[in-house]
């Protein structure tokens, strides 16, 4: 503390200046509306029907700085604010903004990696994600394939989907040398 303040309230007064508003369990609910969509009542605000969540740094820290949207009447999309932490809300809530996000993003967890195929600057991809055997292509570039956290990678395919690997290592042994003869960076 310092002189009375805390450091959440010194990050909520940063934030505050540049215009961002820090949305915390104590000052936000998040439920589910009609059609199951997405809302958000904030303390001393509004609430905003219809919002979907969008990560602001999707690879590197994809449970922190989510922001929540709206559209307004006028048809332009507005920031209500941003959550630090998904974790600090209730675990129904964290779901329904998990729901949100798996509507925004095409992500899928690869699991196995049967084939790799080079050819004409582009890798080809026979894999097995949380969804099932898969078949994608992504440009053979070293901004293609990102660390995800500290022992994972996302690779990005022709067209920006996400297939993640979130820990190299669970892969096996085969699967993993198979990605590194061409993913080593």
């Amino acid at each position: 503390m310092n002189g009375g303040t805390s450091v959440d309230d010194n990050i909520n007064a940063d934030l505050a200046a540049i215009g961002v508003r820090r949305l915390t369990p104590e000052n936000t609910i998040l439920f589910s509306g009609t059609f199951s969509i997405l809302h958000c009542a904030v303390k001393g605000d509004d609430v905003y029907r219809g919002v979907f969540a969008v990560r602001t740094f999707p690879i590197r820290q994809p449970d922190t700085f989510i922001s929540l949207h709206y559209t307004n009447p006028g048809d332009k999309e507005r920031e209500i604010g941003i959550i630090m932490n998904l974790k600090d809300f209730p675990s129904d809530q964290q779901e329904l903004v998990n729901i949100s996000l798996r509507a925004h993003y095409c992500e899928r967890i690869i699991r196995r990696i049967y084939r790799i195929r080079h050819e004409y600057g582009l890798l080809f991809f026979d894999v097995e994600t949380d969804r099932g055997k898969e078949q994608f292509i992504m440009p053979w570039r070293g901004d293609r394939a990102e660390d995800y956290g500290d022992e994972g990678k996302v690779l990005l395919d022709a067209v920006d989907n996400r297939y993640i690997i979130p820990r190299l290592l669970d892969l096996p042994s085969l699967d993993h040398r198979r990605l590194v003869s061409f993913v080593y960076w």
